[in-house]
């Protein structure tokens, strides 16, 4: 029997009704041979033993799983190595080349949704991989993702203006998607149990309706705006705009000009960048 390792931060998921409602927010469809509609082709990070992976496969076209753990991928190719809609990658998802990877397997290379429980210790960076950055937004995003995270980071990911939760995270995430919350998941949930409690959050990707002019700089206001979260707008961005210019340009956006990070919109963020590109360039 495997046990899971602290060094790849695993905690599989035994509730059957969590993984119930990873399935019913994925809205998995399968091929329909009467009119040749293509089935989803699923991503899974991080599969563990596969108790998530053996309720996904009958109801996609494919599933590609990625697991760093080597004895984990060797029972998960005893037990469903010989599906012929599953294909499993042994690595690291971060540092993976995965169009490199599936460019020998022209069945598993149009990966449309992601669904998985992901190590606690790396969602930002494994979020920030799927769907890219605000200067550089994944160019072929996915059509839904669905993960099991911790449920301080599921807060963040859906939280609203105003609120504590609403950080540079929910600025950089809801750019690019539209985030929220399916339910709680509590740490007995799970074995070991974690520490904290979880959640399942469902992120839809999105053209953006209107992009920031100079993106780079956006990301620029974003992560100094939030860099002291009990200082004003005003005082945390004098480093790359005067505090009287800036408090004008608030009052012109229809902002207050003592709000502070958490209080401004994604829209408003966006607003506030595009703004300034076009001051500095009278």
């Amino acid at each position: 029997m495997i046990r899971p390792r602290k060094l790849f931060a695993q905690h599989w998921l035994k509730s059957e009704k969590a993984l119930d409602s990873i399935i019913r927010a994925a809205e998995c469809k399968s091929s329909d041979r009467s009119t040749n509609a293509k089935g989803d082709s699923i991503l899974e990070i991080g599969p563990g033993t596969g108790i998530l992976t053996r309720r996904l496969l009958p109801l996609v076209e494919s599933l590609v799983a990625v697991e760093i753990d080597r004895d984990l991928c060797e029972l998960l190719a005893k037990q469903l190595g010989k599906r012929e809609n599953f294909l499993l990658l042994q690595g690291d998802f971060l540092t993976l080349d995965l169009l490199s990877q599936l460019g020998a397997f022209p069945n598993f290379q149009k990966l449309n949704k992601v669904v998985a429980n992901i190590p606690y210790n790396i969602t930002g960076p494994i979020i920030e991989k799927l769907l890219g950055t605000i200067a550089n937004p994944n160019p072929e995003p996915f059509d839904l993702i669905v993960l099991l995270v911790q449920k301080e980071v599921a807060e963040r990911l859906y939280a609203k203006p105003g609120s504590r939760a609403f950080g540079a995270l929910s600025v950089r995430v809801q750019y690019l998607a539209e985030c929220e919350l399916i339910c709680t998941v509590p740490a007995a949930a799970f074995h070991p149990p974690p520490k904290v409690d979880s959640a399942v959050v469902r992120l839809h990707p999105r053209n953006i309706e209107t992009p920031a002019l100079e993106p780079r700089r956006l990301e620029t206001l974003v992560k100094l705006g939030f860099g002291a979260k009990r200082k004003m707008l005003r005082n945390n961005l004098q480093s790359v705009v005067e505090r009287d210019r800036l408090t004008q340009l608030l009052e012109q956006l229809e902002i207050n000009p003592q709000a502070r990070a958490e209080d401004i919109s994604v829209q408003q963020w966006v607003a506030l960048a595009n703004e300034l590109r076009v001051k500095s360039e009278e």
